[in-house]
């Protein structure tokens, strides 16, 4: 079993880190009470809302943009943009009434044309919206207050697609934006939500910026998730991209930075004791590991081979890598959906739990086929828990005879090459390891890497047609009796023909100064956050 690296010395350490970061970080603009300082999972690399699946993207999509529905703790959609929506043609016209004094970053009103091309921008492009658009007749703007979408058949989900918490947000921008070259990425970030992107003080690899938006204008109710009044008080978010762990545990305890959204598990414990800083899990849903491989890429688009790999793991190797040995901080075994949700299964479970037979394994993958062909997995330096996974993935491959060849790369090279369907001369890959949140998991609307429509899929691009029917037929149901059964035929199939191995679910603390107050139980929202 691989164990996290051990903790370097304690204190010790953090103060052998030096305070390289407050030497050399760009002066801030204010430095005030009302600046928050925050150290994101990554670096920023795709500021386009819609133009990446990275969790990093999808926070920052939420500071900018504002978005016509926002879900709640309950993960039920609440209005955000609009007062409220109608239906007619029994449920197949949906008309949504925008709230007044709506403005953008740049001044000028929110208007139903810029919500209609925003829309029409956003469809398509992540598993929800694929979901929706065969639904989709046309979506226009009757008005300038006015939103319409027509559709072909009811779809009774649209205000969860609208405000759902998965990357690929639904945020709403300009016309002239919205309407450019699909094929080209946004970089004019100008949204109408309760922060302003300062492009010009972006730091690639380093620093971006968020001043509050003086003219947005929060909904009365109180603040709930993506729902309710986004209430800001901070005049100006600055996020500091710092690789080092060692380095922002250092900087989090000098007072340098407020807020460190992902700490390694091993340096918690220099925390401890330390009344000027608190470690929590705000994201209570958690997130479920994912072993990805590649159906285009030999050996694994032989579902033999994904099957004998998939009997071999035993998740709480692969968490207790990746976030520690306390049991709080993760759960195994899991399935395919989040344990809370009605599709959630114990079908096949109990593979995950057993002590693997390693030499069968490796008899088993000779009998099906494996020749020997090099496995290249693909893995990031920035992101702690998925080079943790990667590292437990390639231990376990090589025992059962892989030839693995794992490439550690920053994340923004990683993520493009998630894309790449060519060979392994060309920039291709065999296996990647990621992690979904938890809250996209509940069903199987915005799960991207449940899709297994082959090349329409999701990075790794799956071919199961068996999911693809049942997936269908959860998005149609009306009885909720019989959803769970379809949970439990997408398990047993998925766990037979494997899209992906699920790995277990895990908590992500965060750590953040004592002095702030008002953080939400969710992703890191920087509304209601205040300095007491």
């Amino acid at each position: 079993m691989i164990r996290r690296r051990q903790f370097l010395g304690g204190a010790a350490a953090l103060a052998g880190a030096s305070m390289s970061y407050g030497l050399t970080r760009r002066a801030s603009a204010q430095d005030s009470s009302k600046v928050l300082k925050f150290v994101p999972q990554a670096d920023l690399a795709v500021v386009d809302p819609f133009g990446s699946p990275a969790y990093v993207t999808r926070n920052h999509a939420m500071m900018v943009y504002d978005t016509l529905y926002g879900v709640d703790s309950n993960f039920k959609a609440q209005p955000q943009m609009v007062e409220g929506h109608t239906t007619e043609s029994d449920d197949k016209i949906w008309k949504m009434t925008l709230r007044p004094g709506q403005k953008f970053h740049d001044g000028e009103p929110v208007l139903g044309k810029d919500v209609a091309a925003s829309l029409k921008r956003w469809l398509g492009q992540d598993s929800f919206s694929q979901a929706l658009a065969p639904f989709v007749d046309e979506i226009s703007a009757p008005d300038d207050k006015t939103v319409q979408f027509r559709l072909n058949k009811p779809f009774p989900m649209l205000p969860d697609a609208l405000g759902k918490v998965n990357p690929r947000s639904t945020g709403i921008m300009p016309e002239r934006i919205a309407a450019a070259d699909p094929t080209k990425p946004i970089t004019e970030i100008i949204g109408s939500g309760p922060f302003r992107y300062v492009a010009a003080e972006r730091v690639a690899g380093s620093l971006n910026v968020y001043e509050k938006f003086a003219d947005y204008i929060p909904r009365s109710e109180a603040a709930d998730n993506l729902a309710g009044g986004k209430v800001v008080h901070f005049d100006r978010v600055e996020w500091h991209t710092i690789p080092d762990p060692a380095t922002a545990a250092a900087a989090l305890q000098a007072g340098e930075i407020d807020w460190w959204e992902q700490p390694t598990p091993d340096l918690l414990q220099a925390f401890t004791g330390n009344s000027d800083i608190r470690v929590a899990v705000t994201d209570k849903t958690g997130n479920l590991g994912i072993l990805r491989f590649n159906f285009l890429q030999k050996p694994f688009d032989n579902p033999q081979i994904r099957k004998i790999l998939l009997n071999v793991v035993r998740q709480s190797d692969f968490l207790i890598a990746a976030v520690g040995e306390d049991p709080s901080m993760w759960q195994a075994p899991v399935g395919i959906f989040h344990p809370n949700a009605e599709l959630a299964s114990t079908e096949g479970l109990e593979t995950f739990t057993k002590t693997p037979d390693l030499e069968k394994a490796k008899a088993d993958l000779i009998a099906a086929g494996y020749k020997g062909e090099r496995v290249v997995i693909i893995s990031t330096g920035d992101y702690p828990v998925i080079g943790a996974f990667s590292e437990v993935a390639a231990d376990l491959f090589r025992k059962v005879g892989l030839n693995v060849d794992l490439q550690v790369q920053d994340w923004a090279t990683v993520a493009q090459r998630m894309k790449n369907k060519g060979d392994l001369d060309s920039g291709g890959y065999s296996v990647y390891c990621n992690f979904i949140a938890g809250a996209a998991i509940y069903n199987t609307a915005g799960y991207s890497y449940l899709r297994s429509n082959a090349d329409k899929a999701f990075d790794g691009w799956p071919d199961i047609p068996e999911i693809e029917v049942l997936r269908a037929e959860w998005l149609s149901s009306t009885n909720a009796a019989e959803r769970p059964e379809i949970g439990r035929k997408i398990q047993q199939i998925a766990l037979e023909k494997v899209p992906f191995v699920p790995l277990g679910l895990f908590y992500y603390p965060t750590a953040y100064r004592s002095d702030l107050t008002g953080m939400l139980d969710a992703m890191p929202l920087f509304w209601n956050v205040r300095r007491a």
